[in-house]
This record gives structure tokens, sequence and C-alpha cells, in this order.
């Protein structure tokens, strides 16, 4: 590796301060990762939703036109997302929006310059953000979250003979290791799940609670709905869930830092209490399978096979990888959430 890469700058670093946080390793390594190249498609690391198929964003967008009819077509109104992506998430969503006559502002909440010219390209007149800071604070909000939680840098905590302690990440004869910290974290852990036996590792996510929490804020006290869709869980769950990815494969989290995409699976059932604590209404979480199936994603791939027969077999098998459990439709989940006073939205049935 080259002087400058950001391997050598943690070795340096741990060698002069000793051991870093596992949330300062992966916080640091997506930052290098996403500033400086486009890791989506065939070509980059990973393909999202949005690229297997156009009805994925149309299907969003009509989910959205619907609640916002219902709520009233209260103006003005703004489409927001973040971590957009190569931006087909919003422009399919838009053209499926207008159809009904929803023509929001749109807002795309974006760090990357690289991504962002691209993201102009689908979606002309897109308003860029650093973060949500800056979206007006007037009219409702119609928030879209694919795959961005999940990025965000996770805290591992481990149950040690001495108390919980921070997972960090020191230098060994291999390269970097896992190692606990020395300073007592138990505060740091909630209260249900303090007592565990010596070896419970969990994970939480600071970002990610940041997030839901001034999200769940806006649609309270502006109106509108949001949708996060990511991989992870819908009940509390101990163990690491970090990975890294690149061109298409898994490798070993801590291998190439700033060279891989690393990501965590997101805990569900702590955004929806941090969502309920700012008062937002849940709709439920679902799996991603079952969302879009009472969408009508089924329906949607009959009617464009029917309108380009040429396309079917490609248009099916973008249908499959989207919903079927053994590919995208199980480990993915999709959570709704709206202001206290708009209606449910369809494919959601809280418990």
């Amino acid at each position: 590796m080259s002087e400058g890469s950001l391997s050598d700058i943690f070795k340096r670093l741990i060698a002069s301060t000793g051991p870093i946080s596992l949330m300062h390793f992966m916080g640091e390594s997506n930052l290098r990762y996403y500033s400086d190249r486009d890791p989506l498609g065939a070509e980059g690391d990973f393909i999202t939703a949005p690229e297997i198929s156009q009805m994925f964003g149309e299907l969003i967008g009509l989910w959205l036109a619907d609640l916002w009819i219902r709520a009233g077509k209260t103006e003005p109104v703004h489409f927001v997302e973040l971590g957009p992506g190569r931006g087909y998430l919003a422009r399919d969503a838009a053209r499926a929006m207008k159809r009904y006559g929803l023509e929001p502002r749109m807002h795309l909440v974006e760090g990357s310059v690289r991504l962002r010219d691209e993201q102009l390209r689908q979606v002309p007149g897109a308003i860029f953000h650093n973060d949500l800071s800056t979206v007006p604070m007037e009219g409702p909000v119609l928030l879209v979250a694919n795959e961005f939680l999940d990025a965000l840098p996770v805290r591992q905590l481990v149950m040690t003979e001495e108390g919980w302690r921070e997972i960090m990440v020191g230098v060994g004869e291999d390269g970097f290791a896992l190692v606990p910290g020395q300073q007592r974290m138990d505060s740091a852990v909630p209260e249900t799940r303090r007592e565990a036996e010596v070896g419970t590792l969990i994970e939480t996510c600071p970002g990610a609670a940041a997030t839901m929490f001034e999200v769940a804020g806006r649609l309270t006290n502006q109106g509108g709905a949001a949708l996060f869709i990511d991989y992870g869980h819908v009940a509390p769950r101990n163990g690491s869930t970090l990975q890294a990815v690149r061109a298409h494969k898994k490798l070993d989290p801590l291998a190439a830092p700033g060279e891989a995409d690393l990501t965590a699976h997101v805990d569900f059932d702590q955004m929806k209490q941090i969502a309920l604590s700012r008062g937002a209404k849940w709709m439920g979480t679902t799996t991603q399978g079952q969302w879009l199936k009472a969408l009508g994603i089924e329906q949607r791939a009959d009617a464009l096979a029917e309108f380009a027969p040429e396309h079917r077999e490609a248009l099916m098998s973008a249908r499959d990888r989207l919903v079927d459990a053994d590919q995208m439709g199980e480990l993915f989940k999709v959570m709704g959430l709206c202001a206290p006073e708009w209606p449910d939205g369809a494919g959601f049935n809280p418990e």
C-alpha cells in the first residue's frame, strides 16, 4: 500500500496512542471509501435495489403519493433521500409521483461530489445537502433511506470479567486485530441488556440513532412519512454483524480500510423505539419481499413484460431478486413511519 493509505495512517496512530475504537476505524474507513469512488453497479463493489429494477423506485413513489393524497395534499412538500446512490430511486419515484399530481422539491443528502454529478443527471434540479440540518423546516417531508443506515459506524461492546468494554482495533503480528478496551462502558449498554454472560457482544449505532431521532422529530413537527429500507433484524440480538464487501465479494472487515464497503445490520427494534419516543407513528416493519408484493410488484412486472416481451426474462429475474426469501426479500426490512395525524401506508401490518 502507498504511504498515504488509510491502513498506514491507522498503524501510525495506533503505534502512537494505542488501539482505536472499532467505531472510529469503521467511520474513517467508510468516509475514505465513499469520498473518492462510485462503488455501485456491476463494475463497482455492490448493487442496490434501485439499480436492479425501476419497479423498486416506482413503487416507493406510488406509496408516497398515495399517503400524500390521503393526508390532504399539503404544499410545499419535500422529497428527501438519504444516501441516494446514483439517483435512480429518486428518478423513478419522481416519475411515479408525478402521475398522481405530486411534484415535490427534490432534496438529496449526499456528501460525495462524484456521486452528486450522476445524481444531478438523473434528477435535474435536485437540491443537495450534506446532512438533514439544511432541509427546509416548513412543509411535509417524504423521506427515503435505502441502504443508508447500514454504512454508519457501529460501536461494539463486549462483556468481560471486569464488565462491559468497547471493542478496539490494535495491531498484531498479522495486521489489525480486535481487542477489548480498558475503559468501563456499562453506561453505553441499554439497561435491559447489561446483565449478560462473559463474552456477550452487542452492537449499537449512535449515527443511526441520531438520524432516526432527527427524522422522527421532523415528521412529528412538519408532517410527512419516511421509509427506511435496509438489511437488519426486528428483535435485539447479540454478536457481530460487521462485514466488508469489495468487488461483490466478502472479505475480512479489517483487511483493507478505506478500500471496501464496511456495513453492519440495522437494529430495527431500536430504531422503532427512538421514533416512538419522538412522537412519530410507527406503521410497521416487514420484509422487503412482503412489502413489495403487497404494493403490487408482481402485477407491475407482468405489465412491463406485456409491454416489452423481449425483456420478460430480465424483468422476472429482477422481481425475484428483490422479493425472493433467499435473495433480498427476507434479509432486507422495510420500516414505515409518519406524522401522528397522517394515515397508515400500504404494505404494513403492525403487531
